[in-house]
This record gives structure tokens, C-alpha cells and sequence, in this order.
């Protein structure tokens, strides 16, 4: 995600100090839907009247838009065989729909404490911030005068790009541009799409195939450096 853009930008920015770049799950620039669902994010914390335009320091701090944010952020992480999975349509502690608008359901009761949890550790305006800042991300245009593969034509740094096959967040052809983009550009790249029913946390979760991945390509490359042939 925006880590992966970070990585990509490095390997872009400093090709000279930048030998091997390990992408997962990310993308040269947001897709419409991706920015679509931060804007949303990004309005509920707006609407939040404790937002008070960002100047909330002295006050209460806008809460309840922030925990909105983050559960609307939560709901694209995941995918809907993984919530078919950990939640059905289970109720949440209790035997019958209150008819009310408590949290029935076991996901309404996730997505209310993911909410709370985030606001204890994080500032409101950094989040309409960091978003921002991802949606503004286009590593072609920043680097390759509009051209994803101009992007990458300095240095010599090598590339494994992975995605996974039930995140909807970055999907797969994503990845698949930016391997085409550096193919175009002559660079060393290894691509694997990953079957993994989690959605876009799949890249968080243990994973023995992806440590392998991630262990020869960094393996090779540092026996390559050793070497003098990278």
C-alpha cells in the first residue's frame, strides 16, 4: 500500500543507493475507487464538528469522524470471503436483532472497536493528510514525464513486485502494470500473484510462501552484490 508506493519512489528517486526493492501489494497511483474511498473516509472526519477546521488541539478532538474513517479504511483491507469467513452474519452477544441501532451483527461490533482503537493512537488531521498525500502519489508522472516505464529507466536496482489475489484494494493488475512497466524498461523483475482468501492484510499475515519469496530474492541479490554483478 503506502509503503510500497514509499519503496517504489526510493527505488525512482535513488536508483544509485537503491539495489533491491521488495513491492507488495501497491501501485504506481491510486485507481478512482481507491481515492473514492478515502474521500469518504476523509469527509467524515470533515463533517465531525470537532474537526473545527483542523485547529481541535486545545479541544475535543474529533472522535467519532476518525473512528468512522478508519472502520470505512478497515472494510476495503479485508475481502468478502474473509468476512464470510470470521463473521457470517453471526449476531454479537446476544440471541435475537434488537431492532435498535446497537451493533447486532459481529462485524458492526469489529468495525465499532477498529474505530475506537485507531483514535487512541492517531491524530485526525495526519489521516486526511497521509490519504491525501497517497492519492496525490503517480510515480509516472512524478518520474517518467507521464511514463510509468520512463519512471524506472535509472540504475540498476532489481524488483520483486507481489500481489495477492483477493485484495481489491490494490488488485493484482496493478502490480501487473508496474511489472510491464519495468520490463519495458530493461529492469530485473520477479512477479507472483499470491492466492490468499484475506484480501488486501493478506501481506501482514504469516506467510511461508511469501517469506520465500521475499528470502531468494534477497538472497540473490546480495550474492549478486557480493559478487560485483549488481
Amino acid at each position: 500500500s503506502m509503503g510500497g508506493m514509499q519503496v517504489l519512489e526510493w527505488g525512482a528517486r535513488y536508483p544509485e543507493m537503491v539495489r533491491s526493492v521488495v513491492a507488495l501489494a501497491t501501485a504506481g497511483r491510486h485507481s478512482a475507487q481507491h481515492i473514492a474511498f478515502h474521500e469518504v473516509a476523509r469527509q467524515a472526519i470533515i463533517a465531525d464538528p470537532h474537526w473545527n477546521g483542523g485547529d481541535y488541539y486545545q479541544g475535543q478532538k474529533p472522535a467519532h469522524g476518525l473512528a468512522v474513517a478508519r472502520m470505512i479504511g478497515h472494510i476495503t483491507y479485508l475481502s468478502d470471503e474473509s468476512m464470510r469467513h470470521k463473521f457470517g452474519r453471526g449476531l454479537q452477544d446476544r440471541a435475537d436483532f434488537s431492532f435498535s441501532f446497537d451493533a447486532d451483527f459481529q462485524v458492526e461490533s469489529y468495525l465499532r472497536y477498529q474505530g475506537r482503537k485507531f483514535v487512541e493512537r492517531f491524530d485526525a488531521n495526519a489521516f486526511l493528510y497521509i490519504t491525501r498525500a497517497a492519492d496525490y502519489f503517480d510515480l509516472g508522472a512524478t518520474h517518467g514525464g507521464g511514463s510509468l516505464s520512463q519512471a524506472f529507466a535509472r540504475g540498476d536496482t532489481r524488483y520483486l513486485v507481489v500481489s495477492f489475489s483477493s485484495d481489491w484494494l490494490y488488485p493484482t493488475y496493478q502490480s501487473r502494470e508496474l511489472v510491464q512497466a519495468l520490463k519495458r524498461a530493461g529492469k530485473d523483475v520477479s512477479f507472483c500473484e499470491l492466492d490468499a482468501k484475506w484480501g488486501h492484510d493478506a501481506f501482514l499475515l504469516d506467510s511461508p510462501r511469501l517469506a520465500g519469496l521475499i528470502a531468494g530474492h534477497l538472497e540473490r541479490t546480495s550474492r549478486d552484490l557480493e559478487r560485483g554483478m549488481l
